[in-house]
């Protein structure tokens, strides 16, 4: 069994929303949204986003796929992928759980009536539920530096493993930014998300 054949669209959940919902009005439709932002670079083990200030330290030996899964649409109104990395190239065969993070930004437009990056997770929670992910509890504010965003954690049992899911939000420029870290521990994701940093570079702090 391929590692990511239970985990890789629970990693890209964000993304995966914005390309397949039959539903969503049109561009035309939708006015004043988000214009497109820069994608980012990776240079030195770190990807960096100008658009939205932020800086994700990559764990020494990943792989990164976000080339491959990323929609090449110019679309401002589809949801953009800006990182996804993984612990194993998804091709490699494994029972075990391959980590992974996924950064995407959509347009705030695509979901009328949010007011807060919170409100972001009633949807997500949907999506989570689908492919068997629990939630652990409600939503609640956590501190990335001086950032404060929402966040929300979830679990799913897989044979004799754990798999964890943690998701970060927050809005910006017209968009909501998720940032989505998935791993075989709580304690792993957690080390996941003191990769990722604001402006000065200060890490996240402990989860209450």
């Amino acid at each position: 069994m391929r590692a990511l054949a239970a985990v890789s669209v629970l990693l890209i959940l964000v993304y995966v929303q914005a390309q397949q919902s039959p539903h969503r009005p049109s561009a035309s439709s939708r006015p004043g949204h988000a214009k497109a932002v820069d994608p980012g670079t990776v240079e030195n083990g770190a990807y960096r986003n100008p658009s939205f200030g932020f800086t994700y330290k990559i764990p020494f030996g990943w792989v990164d796929r976000t080339d491959k899964m990323r929609d090449d649409s110019t679309d401002p109104t589809k949801a953009q992928l800006l990182l996804a990395v993984f612990e194993r190239p998804p091709e490699v065969a494994s029972d075990a759980v391959n980590s992974g993070v996924v950064i995407a930004a959509e347009s705030v437009s695509n979901y009328p009536g949010l007011k807060t990056a919170a409100d972001y997770f009633g949807p997500l929670g949907g999506l989570t539920a689908k492919q068997g992910f629990t939630p652990e509890a409600d939503p609640y504010e956590f501190a990335v530096g001086a950032r404060k965003l929402a966040r929300a954690d979830y679990s799913k049992q897989r044979g004799k493993d754990t798999v964890r899911q943690s998701s970060l939000a927050m809005m910006a420029k017209g968009y909501v930014v998720s940032f989505t870290f998935i791993g075989g521990s709580e304690d792993e994701t957690e080390d996941l998300i003191q990769g990722l940093s604001f402006g000065s570079g200060v890490g996240p702090k402990s989860r209450p």
